[in-house]
């Protein structure tokens, strides 16, 4: 570098930039100096800025009307870029610059849009996905995702054989709490590092220098298992109401209705793969679709929700009757043949498996506009908004579902399917069905998208074989070839469907497994190795951290120790629950990566101490590991 953009600069003192802020003109030194560093440099689209000639290597300085757009107060950071040679093929240099951190509100609006941008290059990463998002589209990926009323809907049984209604309710309180509390850690991280795939980069920066590349493979091999598996058990979910149709008509099939012949499973599984390609082929549509496709399976959650407040009640009323305040708020139940207070505790399988995946949000974040809070503030109220609605619609349907021993009489694999037929007349169940039907794919859509995000961010980092391949984007910016990876896995997956009768509980098991264990596990290394870091964060923390830490970490083990539980008892070959089996080899693959990829191809040490400075956004060592 022969001649620094800030030599050209006048005095801080004189012309027009003394009228600014000096941390106001700092930010516009930080686009300065990575140009001069000769790195790109991506400003946003809109408003448009006039410039000015700096006469310094072709650098270019924003007029004094743009330099306006930057709120006054912005704190500078400043960190060492070792970036060179990452981004632009140079020998490494040390080059010390300011960082603006990401602030929430509207008047830190610019410097959000530059940090996403300056923290990519920073690690050596280039904007390919397509970035058009807001928020309602990243609040969408993780809400629709989880879409709280087919959740609910598809596993509340599970939740009334284990413990029964005052169960349900009971433990669904207590996970929005831990949830949320879950969100707030998840944003902390997101807001400091919003980058696709951000799970496994967050964990590997929650570990510190010294563990981040261990656990970066153990999380990243996690995560993409995670959310195949999610996608394949949505599926299933969507067959089971059309299915339970015919139990409806009273449509006869070959060896009946149940889980217990083969041709039944078959039929399941048929099924199940037709709705995993719909669900696949929607997901090669060009990017200005998704916003209209988040949007739609926002509005169709919404309308659901509200038939079934409006019209669901009054129909079961004059039909077989509403249940009393005592039925559902103190009833019991014992459907496992677990022990009285294992078998409570089983109820968190519907109550967390409702609640995880905003995660999503984090996945998109690449593809947002802001996204170091936006990403951020998605995962929180996705989770928020998914915790309120989910427990309304909770109580709603255990006032509305006849008595247990009806229910469980019920010889549909969707309950609700013939539930609605008694309440609503057979006639009318169709249209309640196809709306949950259309919805569960939905569903099932928008978690291709954040999971094929996932894949893609991994093979980006070359962690997954063919990464080359499948870590190219297409000529709109879209993750094609992920999405078909992710399609082959859970095609596969759905397999086990054949030769299992338990194949959707343990699904719904193998989904949720590696997702809670990587959301507690991430807590665990931040309060142990980098509690004071990512200060840099719009979410950060502060006091609350530890605290949250802590019930964090609890909660989720907590969960995982139910997802890998079985859960009928006793156990035999018919009940066995396959989650631990696929979680204890998805956890080999992640370790056996990890010893056999070179420390030079991914998760380089200078990458990673690189991130955690971004992350941290400090001036010196004093903020060190704990």
């Amino acid at each position: 570098m022969s001649l620094s953009p800030r030599a050209s600069i006048a005095s801080k003192d004189s012309g027009p930039v003394s009228s600014f802020d000096q941390d106001e003109v700092q930010l516009w030194w930080c686009t300065l100096d990575l140009l001069a560093a000769g790195i790109p440099v991506l400003l946003p689209a809109s408003p448009p800025l006039a410039c000015e000639e700096t006469g310094a290597e072709g650098a270019m300085l924003p007029s004094v009307d743009a330099r306006r757009l930057v709120g006054r107060g912005l704190r500078s950071y400043r960190l060492n870029l070792i970036s060179a040679q990452t981004c632009v093929g140079k020998p490494p240099v040390s080059h010390s610059l300011c960082f603006p951190p990401p602030r929430r509100g509207s008047r830190h609006e610019f410097t959000n849009a530059l940090y996403v941008p300056l923290l990519q290059q920073s690690l050596g990463y280039k904007q390919q996905l397509h970035r058009s998002w807001h928020f309602i589209e990243n609040f969408a990926a993780s809400f629709c995702a989880l879409n709280f009323i087919g959740g609910v809907r598809s596993v509340l049984f599970l939740g009334l054989l284990a413990g029964g209604p005052a169960a349900v309710w009971s433990s669904y309180v207590i996970t929005i709490v831990f949830m949320t509390i879950t969100a707030f850690v998840l944003a902390e991280i997101c807001s400091a590092l919003p980058l696709s795939g951000s799970i496994y980069i967050w964990a590997a920066e929650s570990a510190g220098p010294k563990y981040a590349r261990f656990f970066g493979f153990v999380v990243a091999w996690w995560s993409t298992t995670a959310w195949a598996t999610f996608v394949a058990s949505n599926c299933q979910s969507t067959t089971n109401y059309i299915v339970s149709q015919m139990v409806v008509w009273d449509v006869s099939f070959p060896g009946g209705v149940g889980n217990d012949t083969i041709k039944w499973r078959t039929l399941i599984w048929i099924v199940s793969e037709g709705i995993l390609l719909i669900s696949i082929a929607m997901n090669f549509m060009p990017p200005r679709y998704y916003s209209g496709v988040f949007k739609f399976s926002l509005v169709l959650m919404m309308v659901d929700f509200l038939l079934c407040v409006i019209w669901f009640p009054i129909a079961a009323h004059n039909s077989y009757g509403l249940r009393t305040a005592s039925e559902v708020f103190t009833q019991t139940y014992n459907g496992t043949g677990a022990p009285a207070g294992w078998n409570w505790i089983l109820s968190f399988l519907f109550t967390a498996g409702t609640l995880t995946g905003f995660d999503a949000s984090g996945h998109v974040a690449e593809e947002t506009k802001h996204a170091s809070v936006t990403a951020a503030r998605g995962i929180v109220w996705s989770c928020i908004a998914t915790g309120i609605c989910g427990f309304a619609a909770t109580i709603l349907f255990l006032f509305c579902t006849p008595d247990l021993d009806t229910v469980f009489a019920l010889g549909a694999p969707q309950p609700f399917v013939q539930i609605y037929a008694l309440a609503l007349g057979k006639k009318a169940s169709i249209f309640m069905t196809i709306l949950a039907v259309v919805g569960l794919i939905m569903n099932t859509t928008i978690a291709v998208v954040a999971a094929s995000r996932l894949i893609y961010a991994v093979a980006r980092d070359g962690v997954l074989p063919m990464s080359g391949w499948i870590g190219q984007v297409d000529k709109n910016g879209q993750p094609r070839n992920a999405v078909i990876v992710i399609y082959i896995f859970a095609a596969a997956l759905l397999c086990t469907i054949l030769p299992s009768s338990v194949a959707f509980t343990s699904l719904v098991s193998a989904a949720g497994v590696p997702t809670i264990a990587a959301y507690g596990l991430m807590a665990l290394l931040r309060l142990l190795f980098t509690r004071n870091s990512f200060t840099a964060s719009a979410f950060y923390l502060g006091r609350w951290r530890i605290p949250a830490y802590i019930s964090t970490v609890i909660f989720n083990a907590l969960i995982v120790a139910v997802d890998v539980s079985p859960f009928f008892f006793p156990v035999d070959a018919d009940s066995f629950n396959f989650s631990p089996i696929i979680f204890g080899a998805v956890t080999i693959f992640g370790v056996l990566s990890w010893w056999f990829t070179p420390k030079e191809k991914w998760l380089r040490q200078e990458q990673i101490e690189q991130a955690l400075r971004v992350a941290e956004g400090l001036e010196g060592p004093q903020h060190g590991y704990h």
